[in-house]
């Protein structure tokens, strides 16, 4: 099985947020499972010059950008047992800023085409399937079907969809359809890429694409509702037969995940019990707080926006920190949230610590430190501090949605199961509540308390899992593909009717009868009557 992965970001090369980190992580995990799995991403003048020495260049060509016609290098480096394709134009690479620039529609769509390109490029390589990821790769389906649907190495491809965050659609202006991307007006209408007037890239992935997958299960189902559904939820409940979610994970191997290892702690995690105290109270004295082995230390990792649920945590600070607890903040975002929490930090300064910063090891110091992690947000498609602390026996606080209800079970305290605390509506008390329900247990049970952090560290959220349902939807790609083959072949030598429901009768029992239909009728040409004659 060939699969090809598209991403704007990678990591260890480019990284800023989550996509980059599956961009990084997936492939890995695909590989290890057997898969041949090639990366394919820009060459940004951001990469690191070490890595950028062991570049080696495999081709180059000109792509076609509407009426224009761009350089494109093609390097290639393998990096951890995966092929990596780097796409070099310096025009729209080597830029300050990885997005954000005034010509992302050009520089996404040039990528886009791009990376179909180069496929002619990479030797002895076949791929069975495309996997793209948010936005700035969302033209890839479309543009697979309009320019390309006649050449023999690509008509077979099937298409893969990532959402991470479907907030972020790639909207621009309706002239960039002809302008940028070198399609007509026929796909300026609402049931193509037309989008409140302007032209929506994500839109042509959630119309074309053959599979469509988010980060987790939960979210997969919320973005069918208007609420998350950021005004694409009816399109997105019209292909739910083809959209479903896998849950990220965490690589348990990466020395900074490794609890028994993590070079940012004074004291690895060994001894539960020892490391909890010693790392509290580094925690502690690292913010600026009172040392107090008898508080519970509530820590929070965050963007300091709306969608993390910081209008929540303001209307709350106060009845929180009335509590016998401690609070340490780390993150960045909006000012006025900046200054909100610093406000609160003069009003508490015993009991609440704020850093604007972003950093790995304090960040490692709040995860492995605190007693208690905050994460009330509004949307939350995966989410992975809330697996970090976990891993030390760090309990969260979330609210149920996305990720965070996937992956954080609440504390039965008859049952004794559970790894966590949740809230369910986006409310502030609801929010307090929590708090104050888990630290009553802290303070008063000390037995269900230990049973709940032993819950939390036995908690599993390994790439493994996620790297195999991915290849299982792949596999029923190919299958879907084999199938096709042998319709158009009975097809093509005038088998009986008989025969045709037969084969239809096993596509439908394999979840596939929907696309077959039509692409049965292409198939056919003048062949009569259509395939729907035979059932429906």
């Amino acid at each position: 099985m060939d699969v090809v992965f598209v991403t704007a970001e990678a990591d260890p090369f480019v990284k800023t947020g989550g996509l980059g980190e599956l961009g990084g992580l997936l492939p890995a995990f695909l590989h290890k499972q057997g898969t041949d799995v090639r990366v394919i991403m820009p060459k940004y003048s951001a990469i690191a010059e070490h890595f950028r020495r062991d570049f080696e260049h495999l081709a180059h060509f000109y792509v076609s950008v509407a009426w224009r016609k761009q350089y494109c290098g093609l390097d290639e480096m393998v990096y951890q047992g995966v092929h990596y394709y780097f796409i070099d134009n310096e025009y729209y690479f080597s830029r300050p800023s990885i997005y954000g620039e005034y010509d992302d529609a050009e520089r996404f769509a040039f990528f886009s085409r791009a990376a179909l390109e180069s496929l002619i490029h990479i030797p002895g390589f076949k791929p069975d399937i495309i996997h793209c990821n948010d936005w700035h790769t969302a033209l890839i389906p479309l543009m697979l079907k309009e320019f390309y649907s006649q050449e023999p190495l690509y008509y077979p491809i099937k298409t893969v969809f990532t959402i991470h965050d479907l907030k972020n659609q790639g909207v621009f202006p309706k002239e960039v359809l002809s302008d940028i991307v070198g399609l007509g007006s026929e796909h300026f209408t609402a049931d193509s890429l037309e989008f409140y007037g302007g032209v929506n890239f994500m839109k042509a992935a959630l119309l074309y694409a053959d599979r469509i997958t988010t980060i987790s299960p939960t979210y997969a189902q919320e973005i069918q509702c208007p609420y998350c559904g950021e005004n694409l939820d009816g399109l997105l409940r019209k292909r739910s037969g083809c959209l479903m979610g896998i849950l990220n994970g965490i690589d348990y191997q990466v020395q900074v995940y490794k609890k028994y290892k993590d070079p940012y702690l004074v004291k690895p995690y060994n001894n539960f019990t020892f490391a909890k105290e010693k790392n509290k109270k580094q925690l502690q004295s690292t913010f600026g707080l009172p040392i107090r082995g008898d508080r519970a230390v509530l820590g929070m990792v965050s963007l300091l926006v709306d969608q993390k649920g910081l209008d929540l945590l303001a209307h709350v600070v106060d009845e929180i920190l009335a509590q016998d607890v401690q609070m340490v903040i780390l993150g960045t975002g909006e000012h006025r949230y900046e200054k909100i929490l610093k406000d609160f930090a003069s009003k508490y300064p015993e009991k609440l610590a704020v850093r604007l910063e972003c950093s790995d090891k304090l960040a490692h110091a709040v995860y492995a430190g605190a007693d208690l992690l905050l994460m009330p947000s509004r949307i939350e498609p995966c989410g992975i501090s809330q697996m970090i602390a976990l891993r030390y026996g760090t309990i969260p606080i979330v609210r149920e949605t996305g990720g965070l209800k996937d992956t954080i079970i609440p504390y039965n305290e008859v049952t004794g199961t559970g790894n966590g605390f949740s809230f369910v509506n986006y409310n502030a008390h609801e929010l307090l509540f929590e708090v104050q329900h888990a630290l009553r247990i802290y303070h008063e049970d000390k037995q269900a308390w230990d049973n709940l952090c032993h819950n939390a560290l036995a908690s599993d959220f390994s790439w493994e899992r996620s790297a195999n349902a991915y290849i299982e939807i792949y596999k029923s790609l190919i299958f879907y593909n084999a199938r096709m083959d042998y319709l158009v072949y009975l097809l093509k030598i005038g088998r009986s009717s008989r025969e045709l429901r037969e084969s239809i009768q096993g596509a439908r029992e394999q979840g596939l009868w929907n696309p077959i239909a039509n692409l049965s009728r292409e198939a056919s040409g003048k062949i009569e009557p259509p395939l729907t004659a035979f059932g429906s």
